[in-house]
């Protein structure tokens, strides 16, 4: 890899909308094992909302993976970082950590404990002020290193080692003057911190291994008699020889540092959940531009560099079960949309380049999802055939709703005989669980399947719930005609509004709160107050958003 800038491979996260039903969640879970199997293996779908029972119950009985769960898409360093990191241990040497920076051509290389957590940062500006500290020649030229560090910095051959691991605070002494100078210059030092560059000199040779110097390096490839070599071994005297001359010999020793004494333990990591907001400030303060990136155990997870901000996320987005903004997860309008598959009205969707488009009036996504693996010619597995078949039922109110078509049935026939499942059993099962309120709290029912709509420049929002009978909700109506008025009022609406949909009688009724100048123009008839009545009608989709735009239209129009 002979580049800076190695991006992670981009993921492409299949998603449905903010606040997903059972059809938005199976169609991403079942597409993207479908793209899986066509070797897309980075497909992956994801959710960005809480999931209702019906759709909890549905996943757990035939025991396939919840879509992961993710809140918004609002960018995050987890997107855009550069994943190749490839990095060092704090006893890597100077000169190796220099060198792997060079064969990969970056400008910073992270330095990481034992455990893979981070350390610290190599980068140019770090590296600079250090080793002028080091090279210095004013003060004592003196760093830390180890006998095994100087070794390989030098490619030495190495006559004798010991203690090889022990770092010390390391002075380096190249021999030029008469024997009667270096005798002084070594007298300033302490012996055992001491490396000797010499060369066929035998006087200093024998001078420095009974002064019991920490090593001795004989420059230009010198050898050294085997008496000395006795005695040095007898005073524990690690002797290297090195290939180079004694300046360029004393030069790499100074290399031999361990890469965690020059780099910059004051950079900071950033995590991989904050927001580039957060961190581009910091970016920007960084004297390299760039920072190493961790996750939640503080292990090094990449980097992130200026310049990273500048391309394109590392990942891409297929919609699926809508194709409205107001309806996807916030900060989705960031990322390149790949494709987008849905059974609603047309939104205000923009995309920058041309995409794969597929939108059908079938009653279900989950519907064409099954056109696909046949399109393909994918066999569907068993569980995800199950639970297809249950998304299909659930958004058809068990091939009921007036948005049923002929091709859903068909779907759901041949989904039933792959799976051995009696429709009309799976049917009761699923919108039993979707019925069960119990003691859940209003604000959960209220936005589990939440849908915001924009009309004439208003906004308002609708929400649905099945029931076996409505009689529990309305028991309990001013708490949700509260939770409805708090979505009004929080989003500055024209409405916000509650279909409540009595499977049994295949009928309906509307809690709503809105501007009054709207609500006294309602032309449903009137149950109690925040009450209508929906005769009849039982798809959101189909039936009733088509009588609200008209009521929203003739409003605004007069």
């Amino acid at each position: 890899m002979n580049s800076q800038h190695y991006q992670a491979r981009k993921a492409v996260y299949i998603i449905g909308h903010r606040n997903p039903d059972t059809d938005s969640l199976v169609a991403a879970a079942a597409y993207a094992r479908l793209k899986q199997s066509l070797g897309q293996t980075e497909c992956i779908a994801v959710r960005g909302g809480k999931i209702s029972p019906q759709t909890e119950y549905i996943f757990e009985r035939f025991k396939v993976p919840v879509p992961q769960y993710i809140p918004d898409m609002i960018p995050k360093v987890s997107y855009y970082m550069n994943t190749y990191q490839n990095p060092v241990s704090g006893d890597t040497s100077l000169w190796n950590a220099i060198a792997k920076m060079e064969e990969h051509n970056i400008k910073v290389l992270p330095v990481v404990n034992a455990d893979g957590t981070y350390s610290s940062l190599l980068h140019y500006n770090a590296f600079a002020q250090n080793i002028l500290k080091v090279m210095n020649p004013e003060t004592a030229t003196v760093f830390s290193t180890n006998i095994r560090l100087v070794a390989e910095t030098l490619s030495a051959q190495q006559l004798l080692v010991f203690n090889t691991e022990e770092l010390f605070k390391c002075v380096i002494i190249v021999v030029a003057d008469s024997f009667e100078t270096f005798q002084k210059t070594l007298a300033l030092h302490t012996p055992e911190n001491a490396m000797v560059v010499t060369s066929d000199r035998q006087d200093i040779q024998e001078y420095c291994i009974e002064s019991g110097v920490r090593g001795l390096i004989l420059s230009s490839g010198t050898s050294m008699e085997k008496r000395l070599r006795q005695k040095a071994e007898g005073k524990k005297v690690s002797v290297l020889i090195s290939p180079y001359r004694s300046a360029e010999t004393a030069m790499l020793v100074m290399y031999s540092a361990p890469v965690s004494s020059m780099a910059d333990s004051e950079i900071r990591p950033v995590n991989v959940s904050d927001t580039i907001r957060k961190v581009r400030p910091l970016l920007q303060e960084s004297a390299s531009r760039s920072l190493p990136v961790v996750d939640d155990a503080y292990k090094l997870a990449g980097i992130i560099s200026e310049s990273d901000l500048l391309r394109d996320a590392n990942v891409e987005i297929i919609l699926v079960d809508h194709n409205e903004i107001s309806q996807a997860v916030e900060g989705i309008e960031n990322y390149a949309i790949r494709e987008v598959i849905d059974h609603h009205r047309l939104g205000n969707l923009t995309t920058k380049d041309p995409i794969m488009f597929i939108n059908r009036p079938v009653g279900a996504t989950s519907t064409i999802i099954v056109s696909l693996y046949r399109q393909n010619r994918v066999p569907i597995q068993k569980d995800i055939a199950a639970i297809l078949l249950s998304a299909i039922l659930a958004d058809t109110l068990v091939l009921q709703s007036a948005t049923t078509t002929d091709e859903d049935r068909n779907i759901a026939e041949y989904l039933s005989n792959i799976t051995n499942l009696d429709i009309q059993q799976l049917g009761q099962d699923i919108i039993t669980a979707a019925s069960r309120i119990g003691d859940r709290n209003a604000g959960e029912v209220v936005r589990q399947d939440m849908k915001e709509y924009a009309e004439e420049g208003c906004i308002f929002t609708v929400s649905q719930i099945e029931v076996h009978s409505p009689t529990e909700i309305l028991s309990r109506k001013k708490e949700f005609l509260d939770e409805l008025d708090i979505e009004y009022r929080s989003r500055k609406a024209l409405f916000s509004a509650m279909m409540v949909t009595d499977i049994t009688k295949l009928t309906s009724l509307l809690l709503i709160v809105g501007k009054p100048g709207f609500l006294q123009h309602i032309e449903f008839p009137r149950q109690d107050e925040g009450v209508y009545i929906l005769n009849d009608i039982v798809s959101r989709k189909k039936q009733l958003l088509p009588l609200l735009i008209e009521q929203v239209e003739q409003i605004e129009g007069a």
